[in-house]
């Protein structure tokens, strides 16, 4: 028997108002395919999906040494309250006032400057100036930078969406992006710049460049690597390269740290040792467990299995992101979105990839796992500010239903 048309779109009106009633899925609904604003601001399978990546980072934080886990532990349970609250209390905050050019401009002058102010009387730590330190907490700002680089992007761009062919505006967006990318390399913090340097490139991927833009872009950034080499990286970073390349040649040097973390998720095989069993970093043969290789740690305690539900909860975020920007009110809210997840995705990228040997090891943090609290409450804020454009976003279309999974 044949629907008609009315029946299938009533049909869609029905699961909407089920979808929308539990906080599931996307508008879908026919009456809301307009500008306006909308009740529901708050994505909570977005929210669900983040719990189990949170909560591997307090797991794995508590089954650390005795003598430490209750330090890591603890802080990390204050630094998440803190977040949460700041996730739900920006979603409620009217954030279009940030597409205005002197309120982003304002933002970009005023941590440029934090980042001068650190790289002349920061806190030094393993080599790097990369932190206040303000007593019992210390403050990160190029985390905060980040953010402020996709909003500038996002604002950039989405002015300029239809003449983007034209390629000084990708010249005048790396400005953008070259200014806190110097500032940061000068820490140094090699592993924030590359970071800064894929949010930008992610950033004018997705805003629409040509082929031929990106051959240049490639072969400028083929040149300026090898002007880094030669003028900017000091010894230890191009050691961290080389060991990339040859990573057991030197395991007792810059290779130490990747070789324990390849040792430790090896070890996990498939089922891990369990938790609290995970030798390498109980005995702290690996460095930083609690930080940078923290994804090691768990690896090495949750196994094959345990990552493979670790990673599908990343992607599900990632999903839940792009599927809220898909539906932006307007280009900056769908360039902010993917700029969002790009950011993210990019941390993730480094990090893991430098866990398992296949990157140079950087000291980028993994979302929203990871201890510390300045890339915490950055990674919320994002969101938070990603779910204040949710109010007044764009239904998505009929059509999308095939495209939904989960509501993703």
């Amino acid at each position: 028997m044949k629907i008609s048309l009315m029946q299938k779109l009533n049909r869609i009106n029905l699961f909407g108002k089920l979808f929308r009633r539990f906080g599931w899925g996307s508008d879908l609904t026919p009456e809301l395919m307009t500008n306006g604003e909308h009740r529901q601001t708050i994505d909570w399978l977005l929210f669900l999906f983040l719990l189990p990546i949170l909560g591997a980072g307090l797991i794995t934080m508590k089954s650390f040494n005795p003598s430490v886990e209750s330090f890591f532990f603890q802080r990390q349970i204050i630094w998440f309250l803190i977040s949460v609250a700041i996730f739900f209390s920006f979603s409620f905050i009217d954030f279009r006032f940030l597409k205005r050019t002197k309120i982003l401009v304002s933002l970009l002058v005023f941590f440029s400057a934090l980042l001068v102010i650190l790289f002349l009387s920061g806190s030094a730590f393993k080599g790097a100036t990369s932190w206040f330190d303000l007593g019992r907490f210390s403050f990160q700002p190029v985390d905060m930078m980040k953010l402020v680089l996709v909003l500038v992007l996002a604002k950039y761009f989405s002015r300029r969406h239809i003449e983007i062919a034209n390629f000084k505006h990708i010249l005048i967006s790396g400005l953008y992006a070259f200014i806190p990318f110097v500032l940061v390399l000068l820490q140094p913090d090699f592993g924030s710049a590359v970071t800064i340097f894929l949010i930008w490139l992610g950033m004018t991927l997705v805003s629409g460049i040509s082929k031929k833009h990106l051959l240049v872009i490639l072969m400028l950034g083929i040149a300026v690597f090898v002007s880094l080499w030669f003028f900017v990286f000091q010894p230890y970073q191009k050691a961290r390269i080389m060991t990339f390349i040859h990573p057991l040649t030197d395991i007792r040097g810059a290779g130490y740290s990747a070789y324990q973390s390849v040792i430790a998720i090896g070890s996990g095989g498939l089922f891990g040792k369990g938790v609290g069993y995970g030798t390498q970093s109980r005995l702290q043969f690996l460095p930083e467990y609690q930080t940078d290789f923290i994804f090691a740690a768990f690896a090495e305690e949750w196994g094959f299995v345990g990552v493979f539900v670790l990673l599908f909860a990343f992607g599900l975020v990632l999903c839940r992101i792009l599927s809220v920007s898909l539906v932006g009110a307007s280009n900056f809210e769908m360039l902010y979105g993917m700029g969002v997840a790009i950011f993210l995705a990019s941390s993730i990228i480094v990090n893991i990839g430098m866990n398992i040997g296949l990157l140079p090891v950087t000291g980028v943090t993994l979302p929203f796992m990871s201890y510390g609290g300045s890339h915490l409450l950055t990674e919320f804020m994002g969101l938070g500010i990603l779910m204040s454009m949710r109010r007044y976003r764009r239904a998505a279309h009929p059509d999308d239903m095939k495209n939904e999974f989960l509501g993703i």
